[in-house]
């Protein structure tokens, strides 16, 4: 289905700055945002009145400060990909609809929303915890939260890139990987 279809979105400097959507892509070209690097091939969007050939890299036309955004509310979805997808309590795994966020500081207590006070928890263990923190519910947490690092949004897009083979050379993946082939030799 093209609307569930990735499409790597640039910086103005060429930074990889996230994948957004076929339809969201093909938008912020229209709208001038953006400039289609590459086409997904054979891929295309219809309207009623239009067939458009469907991006697959895009790039925005103006530069935005990246800085200013790393220290935003983290996304859960990175959050739930850096716990595996896993209950931090009880070890259950499951998807999107089946996990919650817990803060391990409650929010009520002064407990904030970053990184390293959020876990992934099954919505049982979530309630069962309630607004109490690991050691007063007698809830061990399974691992340490750490903080989201720059790398576990990297490897997501190696991981897309595995079938977009035209994102390789935005993603500086040849060169990394020309690098480890030499190491490896030497």
């Amino acid at each position: 289905m093209i609307t569930g279809r990735k499409v790597l979105l640039l910086n103005a400097s060429y930074e990889p700055l996230s994948l957004v959507t076929a339809p969201k892509a093909l938008t912020l070209v229209w709208r001038r945002v953006a400039e289609t690097l590459e086409f997904d091939k054979g891929v295309q969007i219809r309207s009623p009145r239009f067939v458009f050939d469907a991006p697959s890299v895009i790039r925005l036309t103006h530069y935005i400060d990246v800085r200013s955004r790393q220290n935003r509310v983290t996304n859960r979805h990175r959050i739930f990909s850096r716990d595996h997808y896993r209950c931090q309590y009880c070890g259950r795994r499951g998807t999107a609809f089946d996990l919650t966020l817990d803060h391990i500081l409650p929010r009520s207590r002064g407990g904030r929303t970053l990184a390293e006070n959020l876990v992934t928890a099954c919505k049982a263990c979530n309630n069962r915890k309630s607004d109490r923190t690991p050691e007063e519910a007698r809830m061990p947490l399974l691992t340490n939260p750490a903080a989201l690092y720059y790398g576990l949004e990297r490897a997501a897009w190696r991981d897309a890139a595995r079938s977009r083979p035209e994102w390789r050379k935005y993603l500086f993946l040849e060169y990394v990987e020309q690098n480890n082939d030499a190491a490896m030799t030497a």
